[in-house]
């Protein structure tokens, strides 16, 4: 049996299912191929079961520490962990019944199996009907590989899902672990630290580098995370190093190396998340020609056109950073690329979102970066949501908007938000440096009141000199990588 197409996507993550419907919808004949589950990683053990957890551990901490402050008084708080973890599930289905959905009615052929490459042209697609395994040949002019990643794995704390875990078996956990230890502070371990620690676990967070959230967020943002997991009685351990482990009783004994010295900690279950590896150790990618680099990720051009010209490649698979939202935006680009647009991947920047308690954002250049890029005259300044309306009626005072601009042409480079509600505020942000606009563009914007959007308003207008809801502090600028105060 065979198959030919205009278009076979490998992989339904947020990727490639965006890239199979928009190719549908451009009059491509065009197959999606998914072997485990439709939506990937991100809709399934992702993205969005995590933040359902961290929705509703949110309302769990409301409930037991600012319910009463507002004269609210909620007795006798449990939770059943079985039904929260069905609940959770229940919303992974629905998005990923609802990509199945689109895709159907957008015309798109799905095919639930494994497929690896013969040669450039040609796949080999095995699919499990009646218990017996079908084997065929898929052909198409063209190729878009868009198969992800996988957590990695540390030498001696190989996952088993049930006591050593990815991000993947912690958010399947269907009783609370007294204790854990997770090891690496980046923004996957720490979301699943604010999950667990609020539903009574005693987290330990062991980070190799100095801080946690290293390189990923602006340094002061991740100070107020940090600080308020301190405050919320997890122990965080940086400049240390996981050696080992082995099981006593029914708990663990981590060996890990801090400051030089060795000590151990004991845990009932332990998590790593030191970073997601490209799927691109299968798929016999070498029979198809496809040239990776030296981090295993495929090398891909400004159309994310492979060195084979009629393969494809996005979302995690072909490099930094590895995002749903970096993945769909590659994968409607490769679709219009592959109908005739001419298209190149050409942003400005792309928004990161740490959905830590509270939130981190960014869009833009951090301040190291925009040194870097030539920036030497900057101006930099925070705007605290605890001056926010909006935001101390949440009792969500913790955090700041954070603005850096070109000193010369005040044209905005970088906004950091960490706040309540900062996921949401960033877009407004990723749009204003995409369009190159400067601090007067947003801070003569009117902004909604009450709002935490007039956070956004007001660091322009400290950024500018001119703060009207906190006392304007003296303005802060960097001439020539040097700061200066004024």
């Amino acid at each position: 049996m065979s198959q030919n197409f205009d278009v076979v996507v490998i992989g339904a993550g947020p990727g490639g299912y965006v890239s199979a419907i928009r190719a549908a919808q451009l009059g491509l004949k065009t197959a999606v191929i998914e072997r485990e589950f439709l939506g990937g990683v991100c809709l399934n053990v992702g993205c969005i079961p995590s933040k359902a957890l961290i929705s509703a551990t949110h309302f769990l901490h409301k409930a037991e520490h600012d319910s009463a402050t507002m004269g609210i008084n909620i007795k006798d708080i449990s939770v059943d962990m079985k039904k929260l973890v069905s609940w959770k599930q229940s919303v992974c289905d629905k998005m990923s019944g609802g990509v199945n959905q689109l895709l159907k009615a957008n015309g798109v052929t799905v095919l639930m199996g494994d497929a690896e490459f013969k040669n450039s042209k040609e796949l080999s697609f095995k699919s499990k009907a009646d218990n017996t395994t079908q084997t065929e040949v898929i052909t198409a002019k063209n190729f878009v590989i868009a198969t992800g990643s996988r957590p990695i794995e540390i030498p001696g704390f190989k996952f088993d899902e049930k006591d050593i875990l990815s991000s993947t078996g912690a958010l399947a956990l269907d009783q609370i672990p007294k204790s854990l230890v997770v090891i690496g502070g980046g923004y996957i371990g720490l979301e699943i630290t604010g999950i667990l620690s609020k539903l009574g676990t005693q987290v330990t967070v062991v980070e190799a580098t100095p801080a946690v959230l290293n390189g990923v967020v602006d340094p002061e943002c991740a100070q107020i995370v940090s600080r308020k997991l301190t405050k919320q009685g997890v122990k965080i351990l940086t400049n240390a190093k996981a050696k080992s482990q082995k099981k006593s009783g029914t708990e663990f004994e981590i060996t890990i190396e801090a400051s030089g010295k060795e000590q151990t900690l004991k845990a009932e279950k332990v998590l790593v998340t030191v970073g997601r590896k490209p799927n691109s150790d299968q798929m016999n990618l070498k029979a198809a020609g496809l040239q990776l680099d030296e981090r295993g990720f495929i090398k891909v051009d400004a159309q994310r056109r492979t060195n084979v010209s009629h393969i494809f490649a996005i979302g995690d698979i072909c490099g930094q950073p590895m995002l749903a939202h970096k993945a769909s935006y590659e994968g409607v680009l490769v679709a219009e690329v592959l109908s005739g647009m001419n298209r190149v991947y050409d942003v400005k920047s792309v928004p990161a979102v740490v959905f830590t308690d509270p939130e981190i954002s960014s869009a833009g250049m951090t301040e190291i970066e925009a040194k870097a890029q030539g920036f030497n005259d900057l101006l930099i300044s925070k705007f605290p949501f605890a001056a926010n309306g909006r935001a101390v009626s949440m009792m969500e005072t913790d955090g700041f908007v954070k603005m850096i601009a070109d000193a010369k042409t005040h044209i905005l480079l970088g906004v950091h938000i960490v706040g309540p509600e900062a996921s949401n505020l960033i877009s407004e942000a990723i749009l204003a440096v995409e369009m190159g606009a400067r601090l007067e563009d947003l801070a003569l914007t009117i902004h909604p009141h009450p709002t935490l959007g007039e956070t956004m308003m007001e660091a322009a207008e400290a950024t500018l000199g001119h703060a009207i809801h906190v006392i304007q502090k003296p303005l802060r600028s960097v001439k020539n990588g040097k700061d200066v105060t004024h």
